[in-house]
């Protein structure tokens, strides 16, 4: 069993200390908009994008503690202040935490594929998640996905196009394989590196 790291950081916010979810503006000292990345990793496209917008707060969550640790040392590497960092699942957050249509912008980048047909029905973004993460978003709020996937990335993209209360922020593509001014996580990039495609999607809530 992997070692629980007690991560001691100004970034990482304890289960017992996530505020409520009109509690935001006190964590961080103002009352910017507020976005939020499903799956930090290590922390590298968090603290870029969050670098590129001081005049958003960004909130980073993932499951795994080492990823926590990891993103939460990336951050004080940086020396940035408009991030925190939560260990929790995805609709348990939303549904404790965040206000409705109180989101800018949902980032998740590269999630599990859960590449066995068997297994396809654990992946986290599907219609239904999708529909449930738009009513966090405010309306012009954007949502971003990303996948090293292919059947992901295709299925995400095919099942898009039919969530009410979205526009395709890419049409007429559905998916491109590159963004501009999209960061690339090392996950990505050594994906790539090796020949393979990123999907990226992109829609925005009206």
């Amino acid at each position: 069993m992997q070692r629980m790291i007690e991560i001691d950081s100004p970034f990482f916010i304890p289960p017992e200390r996530l505020p409520l979810p009109a509690g935001w503006p006190a964590v961080f000292g103002n009352d910017r908009p507020l976005v939020m990345e499903i799956g930090c990793g290590i922390g590298d496209f968090i603290a870029r994008t969050a670098a590129d917008h001081p005049d958003r707060n960004f909130i980073a969550i993932d499951y795994y503690n080492k990823g926590c640790d990891s993103t939460c040392r990336r951050l004080g590497r940086h020396a940035l202040t408009n991030v925190r960092v939560a260990r929790i699942e995805a609709r348990q957050f939303m549904a404790e935490h965040l206000p409705k249509e109180g989101l800018a912008a949902i980032y998740i980048n590269c999630p599990d594929p859960w590449p066995k047909k068997r297994h396809r029905k654990r992946r986290l973004v599907n219609r239904q998640f999708v529909e449930y993460a738009g009513t966090y978003l405010a309306p012009g709020g954007d949502f971003y996905f990303a996948t090293d996937f292919d059947d992901y990335g295709r299925d995400v993209a095919a099942f898009m196009q039919a969530v009410p209360g979205f526009v395709n922020c890419l049409a007429p593509d559905a998916y491109r394989h590159e963004m501009p001014d999209y960061h690339l996580s090392k996950y990505m990039q050594k994906f790539m590196a090796e020949g393979k495609s990123i999907y990226f999607i992109h829609y925005r809530k009206v």
